[in-house]
């Protein structure tokens, strides 16, 4: 199976954060990692691989060698634009019961028009004395929201501005005394509804990935920024050999809201980790300083390509192309985080993978958005270069991307992790 599909596979099992946090879960376990508890005191040994969730929704994974000089980082997020159920969300709308919903990140509206959707996410249950979660996913396909015809509006095809609060609500059912959707989440997690206290429940989008294109040289799915980048740098996480310093792969949740929770990059989730691997090694405070002046991340989440029937709106001269290469993102108001040094390191350890790259810069006139980068380095200082794969239609209910890109980064995430990166003075590094 080629890494594509085994992508594609990847994100059909990832309904929610929470199932994606699991699936990483499953996958670390499979590949002979531990699971380690925050509130637990057990003790780290060299030699060992470990793994963290933070509210079940954000995961970091790290091995610890013998020697430990510095940290080797890939962060990435595996949240992505939708709606939020909210409480009694049932609403009575003419003939028809709707779900109320919330949005949930920066998403393009009319692409979840006329899609088959539905529900996945958490619901946390009684137990004895106690509370526990319980994931669930309606594993059909149960919601749409609809669009308006045509002859209703004639003005659809001129840029329609949508209301989240009228326009885009879910259908679920016909008007009836019976229809009830916490019974249906009762019954698909496996537990009486009297026995739900509460829930984080998302819609997702049903339509299953492909892979197409002219040479299949192309893949679209939902969740590409930035699942895509997660799947590769997981593979090359999980293939690297003879690590010389340590490597840690960093999932947050929560960026496509900002970060600002307490398991988002700009909470104290890394650095807390990062402590606790130095106390391991019998260091300290001081010693996690020293350590980090050596260390490097990346900061992986999908860039924009260049846009077929939009070329004007990029860049005049940094226009990346899908499988043209990894993409390094440059802003001069530090939203991407990447400068002369780290883009100078980034390039040499590409070029050591024999991967190709391209650059990233909005237009002067074109606000863009922000990524994890620039937010983790306020808990975590190291020099860090942003980087993401090309994609077109970012926020899409529905994302195309480039298969050879994957390849690229896995090749990529391997050498970097099997790398060691020496601060020699002052703006003088060697890669080895």
């Amino acid at each position: 199976m080629n890494h594509t599909q085994q992508l594609l596979n990847f994100i059909e099992k990832c309904p929610s954060p929470y199932h994606r946090a699991e699936t990483l879960s499953k996958i670390l376990d499979e590949n002979g990692f531990t699971r380690i508890y925050e509130q637990d005191n057990r003790v780290l040994t060299p030699g060992g691989k470990y793994y963290v969730l933070r509210n079940y929704s954000s995961v970091i994974a790290f091995k610890i060698p013998k020697d430990v000089k510095a940290f080797n980082i890939i962060a990435a997020h595996l949240d992505s634009p939708t709606f939020k159920i909210k409480e009694n969300p049932q609403l009575k709308q003419g003939p028809y019961i709707s779900l109320n919903t919330e949005r949930y990140g920066g998403m393009i509206y009319s692409t979840w028009l006329d899609r088959p959707l539905s529900v996945a996410g958490r619901i946390m249950v009684k137990e004895g004395n106690g509370v526990k979660q319980k994931l669930v996913n309606i594993d059909r396909d149960l919601l749409i929201i609809p669009n308006l015809a045509i002859h209703m509006d004639r003005t659809a095809n001129d840029g329609k501005k949508m209301n989240p609060q009228t326009d885009l609500l879910p259908l679920y059912a016909l008007e009836s005394e019976t229809v009830d959707f916490y019974s249906q989440i009762a019954q698909a997690a496996g537990v009486e509804k009297d026995d739900i206290l509460s829930d984080d429940l998302f819609l997702y989008n049903r339509q299953k990935g492909t892979i197409l294109g002219a040479d299949k040289e192309f893949v679209a799915s939902p969740k590409l920024d930035d699942l895509q980048c997660v799947f590769a740098a997981l593979q090359g996480f999980l293939s690297a050999k003879e690590e010389k310093s340590v490597p840690v792969l960093a999932i947050f949740d929560n960026e496509e809201v900002g970060s600002e929770t307490k398991q988002g990059a700009r909470s104290t989730f890394l650095s807390d980790v990062l402590y606790r691997i130095t106390k391991s090694v019998g260091g300290h405070r001081d010693d996690m300083t020293r350590f980090l002046s050596n260390s490097f991340m990346i900061s992986a989440d999908n860039a924009h390509a260049v846009h077929p029937n939009n070329i004007s709106v990029a860049d005049p001269t940094n226009r990346p192309a899908i499988n043209g290469g990894i993409v390094i993102k440059y802003n001069a108001n530090q939203r991407y985080t990447t400068d002369a040094v780290s883009s100078a390191l980034f390039k040499m350890i590409l070029d050591k993978a024999g991967v190709k790259y391209q650059t990233f810069h909005n237009r002067s006139d074109i606000l863009g958005g922000g990524t994890l980068g620039n937010i983790s380095n306020t808990r975590v200082a190291v020099n860090t270069v942003d980087i993401g794969l090309p994609q077109l239609a970012m926020h899409s209910a529905y994302e195309t991307a480039g298969v050879k890109d994957t390849e690229d980064f896995i090749l990529a995430s391997n050498r970097f992790y099997e790398c060691e990166i020496e601060k020699n003075g002052d703006g003088m590094y060697i890669i080895k």
